[in-house]
């Protein structure tokens, strides 16, 4: 029997991909690798092995995947102690020791080409698994719509609806992509590379989405004063107003049926999906 694992398995997309993945195959064939043991084995399915799986210990995650044949390889977040890029080292290696047969991983959208600081950790990740002589495929996710849940619920509420960028995203919920990611790992023969997205919209769509709401399409600098003026601190002003941007660079246009193909069916309409983050 196949043996399956899950990374981040007490994160929204890891319980979500989980949730899905006993669907699928038998619990007793899935490990959820999760860093909190024991917040883990009261939040998966039933009959679903928890292992203790901390991103920067090597000699930890070699003996977590060991047995395991494919790995759902969730990446880690940025900005701790460790760096996102030693972290995904770590489990690439690990999972090679290990013998683990196939990563699926979750990248960025053109991880290959994409110039965005943000694809920087997620291409050299790619490359790490290319050279580890594993199979493996890429599951490149566009934006969570969940990223735009503090605009959708002040719009929501009668606040305005800021944003800078002038390009289109390719939103889709996070557990639309959760669900496509564990169906790619079950699959026989899956394709290497999957540009997973919905389909390309604008911020103006979105605030369409939402409703009858005031629209506030400013500038960069006219954003960045918007958002010191509500309190932010520089360093997220930078982070916000650089995701703008890639925005506006279009590098999160997408055209691809990816993630409906591998699905099986549409993804939700955008004015409930929009809906269902509003209210979460």
């Amino acid at each position: 029997m196949t043996k399956y694992a899950v990374t981040g398995a007490t994160g929204h997309f890891g319980r979500n991909a989980l949730k899905e993945l006993v669907k699928l195959v038998s619990p007793s064939d899935i490990v959820a690798l999760a860093r909190n043991v024991e917040r883990a084995k009261e939040i998966v399915p039933e009959g679903v092995e928890v292992r203790a799986t901390d991103y920067n210990k090597p000699e930890q995650l070699q003996e977590s995947l060991q047995g395991v044949d494919k790995l759902l390889f969730v990446s880690s977040q940025p900005g701790g102690p460790v760096s996102r890029l030693t972290q995904h080292k770590n489990i690439v290696l690990a999972a090679k020791n290990a013998g683990v047969n196939y990563i699926a991983y979750t990248s960025f959208p053109h991880a290959n080409i994409a110039t965005a600081p943000l694809a920087t950790d997620h291409k050299a990740t790619e490359k790490l698994i290319i050279e580890s002589g594993m199979k493996y495929s890429f599951l490149r996710n566009n934006w969570y719509l969940e990223n735009e849940t503090a605009t959708l619920k002040g719009a929501a509420n009668g606040q305005p609806f800021v944003y800078s960028a002038t390009g289109k995203v390719g939103w889709a919920l996070e557990d639309e992509y959760s669900e496509a990611a564990v169906k790619v790992l079950v699959t026989e023969s899956p394709k290497d590379v999957y540009e997973f997205a919905g389909p390309s919209r604008s911020y103006a769509d979105l605030a369409e989405a939402v409703g009858n709401v005031k629209v506030l399409s400013l500038s960069d600098e006219e954003y960045r004063k918007s958002l010191k003026e509500a309190g932010m601190d520089e360093q997220t002003i930078e982070i916000i107003v650089s995701i703008q941007d890639l925005i506006s660079d279009n590098q999160l246009a997408e055209d691809t049926t990816d993630l409906s193909d591998v699905l099986g069916h549409d993804l939700i309409p955008i004015k409930q999906a929009v809906k269902l983050v509003i209210n979460k």
